[in-house]
């Protein structure tokens, strides 16, 4: 061989052995949590109708596209029996600090006592969302029943 042909092999031994190094050393990439953490209770009075059997409140920001399909989906909801209300971000901070509430567009369902029984954060179709609501109402009326449901 060449001395020109044992300089390639020779560089390109040393440029895959760098590349080994380099890729080994590579740190590994941060553990994402799996879902945003939903309050568990909400204080009814911070609320609209405050004395309605069940509440249905969507979190939510101006500036994100999916939380307002998300609230055109949860106004739907609204009857006698069951409250709704927007979160947000811009017009009620507080609510979004109290609850500590980091992801949107995020939807609870509650009852009277505030106890939140189903929560939906991201995209949920309205059949999802009529589907809680109605399983929390009246149980085994849903065909999930467990339908954004808690993770604990």
């Amino acid at each position: 061989m060449t001395l020109t042909v044992i300089l390639a092999v020779v560089c390109i031994a040393v440029a895959a052995g760098v590349a080994v190094v380099l890729e080994r050393r590579k740190a590994d990439p941060p553990t994402q949590p799996r879902s945003y953490p939903t309050p568990r209770q909400l204080d009814r009075s911070d609320f609209d109708r405050p004395d309605a059997p069940w509440l249905v409140v969507a979190f939510s920001s101006a500036t994100c596209e999916t939380c307002e399909r998300m609230v055109a989906k949860v106004r739907v909801l609204e009857s006698s029996q069951v409250a709704i209300d927007e979160a947000e971000y811009t017009a009620r901070p507080d609510l979004h600090e109290r609850y500590g509430i980091t992801g949107v567009p995020m939807v609870l369902v509650a009852d009277a006592d505030g106890v939140v029984l189903r929560a939906f954060v991201g995209s949920a179709s309205a059949t999802d969302l009529w589907a809680a609501v109605a399983e929390v109402r009246d149980p085994g009326s849903a065909p999930e029943p467990g339908l954004g449901g808690l993770d604990d």
